[in-house]
């Protein structure tokens, strides 16, 4: 029979919780992508630098939490997002536009969010990171700095060769990438339809439980 919802004093609990196992590996692998990558911000902001064991651990999470949740279609999409960094980011590290911190971190997301979400990440992360690489030289050397850059590159293109930054140059300045990638990352996961899903989940799981205390 059902409980008379007059019931006083009594606790009820909610009718149903709707979350299905894809929604659950999704709350999952956002909840630890956040986390991780909120760990890489503060390292590089503070030290310069992302730690190889945060790395590695990003790694092993995305390829354990989706080989658990869906078998072998998880554990072969978590390496082919890894794969899929490697392919990319590696040319980027190469030219010195990436750090090896930040390539090995994205790695480990590419195993936690898939192929599709860290293609994302990373050209959002691009058009984040001209601001936000702009933004931080600033802060370091001024306008100066900046206008100083700008003269040396029209040099180099002007004349055909590669001249050195000075002191006071933004070239000069190291710009932590790892505020770029999480925008990227932020804003990829944001747009991915699943998360909608997700939300309307929880704002109704939420909604039940508020109910049931107010029903006390």
């Amino acid at each position: 029979m059902k409980p008379s919802m007059q019931c006083s004093g009594c606790w009820i609990a909610p009718q149903k919780m709707v979350f299905n196992m894809t929604q659950y590996a999704l709350l999952i692998t956002v909840t630890v992508s956040f986390i991780m990558l909120t760990v890489a911000l503060y390292f590089d902001l503070r030290y310069q630098r992302i730690p190889n064991l945060l790395c590695l651990l990003t790694l092993l999470l995305g390829i354990t939490i989706n080989s658990y949740f869906y078998g072998w279609d998880g554990l072969l999409d978590a390496v082919s997002g890894a794969a899929l960094a490697i392919i990319i980011l590696i040319p980027v590290y190469y030219f010195k536009m990436l750090g090896a911190g930040d390539v090995k971190l994205m790695i480990g997301i590419g195993a936690l969010a898939g192929p599709l979400v860290l293609t994302w990440s990373i050209a959002y992360g691009v058009i984040f990171g001209a601001f936000t690489s702009i933004l931080i030289a600033i802060k370091a050397v001024g306008w100066r700095g900046l206008k100083m850059m700008m003269s040396r590159y029209i040099d180099c293109i002007y004349l055909g060769t590669y001249f050195k930054p000075e002191k006071g140059d933004a070239g000069r300045v190291n710009v932590p990438y790892a505020p770029a990638l999480m925008l990227g990352w932020m804003l990829a996961t944001y747009i991915n339809h699943d998360i909608y899903d997700l939300m309307w989940t929880i704002e109704v799981v939420i909604e039940e439980i508020g109910t049931s205390f107010s029903l006390i």
